[in-house]
């Protein structure tokens, strides 16, 4: 392994005496009436050296996928150097013999991480086990396995990831080993506008560390978690590991229906508006206070789609609760197109795109078609004009042939470019060089997933593994992003870097994971 020093702070002047030679000594000592030389005790040169050290931290120059590869996948390593040797070895982690020698090829300088890098293929070895990959000069990767199904407890762990971020509801040790704990945050809330009046708020997923439960970051993981199921439906199970578990619905519709039950309680019933969130404050007289954030139109228009998208799925479950879910949409839409200035124009499509196709009313079709016609470009970066449009496309009910042509057109050149890109960089994805845009890869492969759900290419299966690869250690840094997993996770460096934790950004990793799956 090569030492790359992230910092190292001397602080002391050392060998003074040397650099100033012997004649300046003379002015350490005291003559008394210059008859008699008179040594004072000298414990140093005067200075107190201060040793303030970081660790150099050493990183290996071989990067590879800390958990492992599927015996049928593409098994990439990224070699590290401005001096590469010629070849590298597969060596078996437990009897140490080489069972496999490949050729290092590739090499070329990567722009975005700044770094003389090539790559060694390693996909024709398909025996499973567990490995390191070891290069003179260089030294050895990070271990890891070659296996069957690699990924099926990460996939388990995100799903139940939501489950430990239940609000108000006891965590048994069975289900959530050292995650259980009691029911939080189920007394009364207060109006943070009236705090005389009370309601019940409990349920909901925490969105961080202090417990606060918000409407419009929770739609956005719940859009991306039901768009997974829509698509990828047959390798979601009844076995994850909640409560719910065994009563016959994949649970990740389970999971998404514990949040739903809580958005319904954000919903003013007479008017049909949606509070935004539920925050927690501390007060050490009370233990602590919920008070309920104001109605905006951001989690009242975004609620609207995300109860109709929720009711179209779940209605092959529960008619009767779907049918619940599609009339708290329908108000909450009505009472935003009171305040269409307030509203955005995309957030707005959205949810006419979803009212649509969940009942087929021509007041929707008429909104989301005004908007497809009326905007020269469709932005994809924005996640609503995408799930509009997705939505769009796969509606059963009468849509605008030219204006789905519109959309898909859009949809193909955009992921054309994402795949381009991964493939122009030597991590074989667009990760910076201070990895600081995963949010951005994470929604780039949202959209490579519909794409290859669409047309199922290969191509674009291959882009997908590859940012698996690289948010499961392949990257500059050696970072593993998923939790519990890897040699050199985020937990030991930033607790905030990890994916699982945010639930927004945990969605997008499903349904990108859910995509190389169902591939």
């Amino acid at each position: 392994m090569k030492k790359r020093y992230m910092y190292s702070i001397i602080s002391a002047f050392l060998c003074i005496s040397i650099l100033s030679g012997c004649a300046e000594l003379d002015n350490l000592f005291v003559t008394d009436d210059g008859s008699q030389e008179q040594e004072d005790e000298i414990s140093s040169l005067g200075l107190t050296p201060e040793f303030d050290y970081v660790i150099p931290e050493s990183l290996p120059e071989i990067v590879v996928n800390q958990v492992g590869y599927s015996i049928d996948s593409n098994k990439i390593a990224v070699f590290r150097g401005e001096i590469l040797p010629d070849t590298y070895d597969l060596i078996d982690a437990v009897t140490g013999e080489t069972v496999y020698t490949g050729n290092i090829e590739q090499k070329g300088y990567n722009e975005a991480t700044e770094e003389n890098i090539a790559h060694g293929d390693f996909t024709d070895y398909k025996i499973p086990g567990t490995y390191y990959l070891q290069a003179e000069v260089i030294g050895r990767s990070y271990p890891f396995t070659i296996a069957e199904d690699p990924y099926n407890s990460i996939f388990n762990a995100a799903l139940k990831q939501y489950y430990y971020n239940r609000c108000g509801l006891t965590l048994s040790t069975e289900l959530a080993g050292t995650a259980a704990h009691n029911a939080c945050h189920s007394k009364m809330a207060k109006f943070k506008e009236d705090t005389g009046a009370q309601i019940d708020v409990s349920g909901g997923w925490h969105v961080n560390e202090n417990g606060k439960r918000d409407v419009v970051e929770c739609c956005n993981a719940v859009n991306n978690l039901l768009l997974a199921y829509e698509m990828y439906g047959d390798i979601f199970t009844d076995e994850v590991g909640i409560p719910e578990s065994g009563n016959g619905i994949p649970d990740i519709i389970d999971e998404v229906k514990y949040e739903i039950d809580w958005f319904l309680k954000m919903q003013d019933t007479t008017s049909g508006a949606v509070y935004s969130a539920v925050s927690v404050v501390d007060n050490s007289s009370t233990a602590y206070q919920l008070y309920i954030e104001p109605v905006t139109m951001d989690a009242t228009i975004h609620f609207a789609a995300t109860m109709a998208k929720f009711s179209y799925l779940y209605q092959n479950f529960d008619l009767e609760f779907a049918t619940q879910c599609l009339k708290a949409s329908d108000r909450a839409y009505r009472y935003a197109g009171k305040y269409l200035t307030d509203v955005s124009p995309e957030d707005y499509f959205f949810a006419a795109a979803e009212l649509y196709r969940a009942t087929g009313t021509n007041t929707y079709r008429k909104a989301a078609q005004n908007y497809l016609e009326n905007e020269a470009e469709l932005d994809m970066d924005n996640d609503y004009v995408f799930w509009g449009c997705v939505t769009y496309l796969s509606t059963k009910q009468t849509v605008d042939a030219k204006l789905c042509n519109k959309a898909i057109s859009t949809l193909m050149r955009d992921v054309e470019k994402i795949s381009y890109d991964s493939k122009s960089s030597k991590y074989l994805t667009e990760g910076n060089k201070e990895q600081g845009n995963n949010t951005e890869l994470l929604q780039k492969m949202t959209r490579l997933a519909v794409v290859d759900h669409i047309i199922s290419n290969h191509e674009y299966t291959t882009v997908l593994e590859n940012h698996l690869h690289y948010f499961l250690g392949r990257n500059a840094q050696s970072i593993s992003y998923i939790d519990g997993v890897g040699s050199r996770n985020y937990q030991i460096l930033n607790e905030k870097m990890g994916i699982m934790k945010q639930v927004d950004l945990n969605a997008e990793f499903i349904l990108m994971i859910s995509a190389i799956y169902g591939n």
